[in-house]
């Protein structure tokens, strides 16, 4: 892997409303130039916005929430998109529907996580499956931003990204 080329990670999820952009908002925070995050939904609701509880918890945490915003996979699956080193599926529903074929043959994981965005209460409860949530994929992300860069080369990023699953 060349050092100059970032390695490009797209993070699904159903709605492209939570989970998939508080990791594609670490990852790009964390990542230190190395990584590329990009997020996206397999089926994301009209009119669809980030969830204003997650851009919080980024905001909260110090992260940059500039520019985050839901979108299709559809975006990603043409000859145009960036093409992923990485794909991972942060939401359970997203892992098991049908992806598109995707342009390289990337990488794929699946790092699962409960919505926080389902959790009812108060705010501030709500707000705090947000907050721990974040912590969660940071967790994680944070195992694969110090990995050495032989682990991150196209024949064992797969092998890699699917043991991080079971960490953290």
């Amino acid at each position: 892997m060349n050092h100059k080329t970032p390695l490009n990670v797209l993070f699904l999820c159903t709605h492209n409303s939570a989970r998939s952009i508080l990791a594609e908002a670490t990852l790009n925070h964390i990542g230190g130039g190395r990584f590329k995050a990009y997020s996206a939904g397999s089926s994301p609701r009209e009119n669809q916005q980030p969830n204003p509880l997650g851009l919080r918890a980024l905001q909260a945490a110090g992260i940059s929430t500039d520019g985050l915003y839901s979108k299709s996979w559809d975006a990603f699956a043409g000859a145009d998109a960036p093409q992923m080193d990485l794909i991972i599926t942060v939401c359970d529903n997203a892992a098991g529907e049908v992806c598109p074929v995707w342009p390289g043959h990337p990488a794929t994981a699946h790092w699962g996580y409960a919505d926080p965005s389902e959790v009812q209460g108060t705010e501030e409860q709500r707000m705090d499956a947000f907050r721990q949530t974040l912590q969660a994929i940071k967790r994680r992300l944070d195992l694969l931003v110090n990995l050495p860069p032989q682990k991150l080369a196209s024949q064992l990023i797969q092998t890699t990204a699917r043991n991080l699953a079971k960490e953290a």
